[in-house]
């Protein structure tokens, strides 16, 4: 089960597994409701280095994002569901729009992102990831499950 720390104890932690020589995996989202598209997506981003670690945007970059109503799902308990899966070994919940100051801060090995980019390059954060040396890779499935389709789905479900 993964931990869920704050980004100054994750810096700590990061420094002592690379001490140990452990690569790093960085993965990132809102994970609002969890679905078989996340799982896949942070079973194969853990498969990209020894540790994987998944920053989760807090509850106001999540609202600002995707609009009212939404996160469904509070931050911490997010990051609790998240820490819970087998793949992942630390959680770090972010404010901002986007995780490029993090991934400055904590220079992961490797940067993953979802299908849907197409390619690395697309990922907004390539180069971030590329001018501290590290490599962007997309993983897991195609992007056939959204949590915007869920809670579409949810919403018309007669009461």
């Amino acid at each position: 089960m993964g931990i869920v720390l704050d980004l100054e104890t994750l810096g700590r932690e990061t420094a002592r597994l690379r001490n140990d020589g452990k690569t790093l995996a960085f993965a990132n989202g809102h994970f609002d409701l969890v679905h078989v598209g996340h799982l896949r997506y942070l079973t194969a981003a853990a498969d990209e280095a020894d540790v994987l670690i998944v920053a989760l945007n807090d509850d106001a970059s999540v609202r600002s994002l995707k609009g009212a109503g939404r996160p469904v799902v509070p931050a911490a308990e997010r990051a609790e569901l998240i820490a819970a899966l087998e793949p992942v070994d630390y959680v770090v919940i972010f404010s901002g729009d986007s995780p490029g100051p993090l991934l400055a801060e904590l220079q992961p090995d490797v940067h993953c992102k979802g299908t849907d980019y197409l390619s690395p390059e697309r990922v907004p954060e390539h180069g971030i990831v590329a001018a501290y040396g590290g490599r962007t890779v997309l993983v897991g499935d195609p992007k056939d499950h959204a949590t915007s389709d869920l809670v579409s789905r949810i919403r018309q479900l007669p009461e």
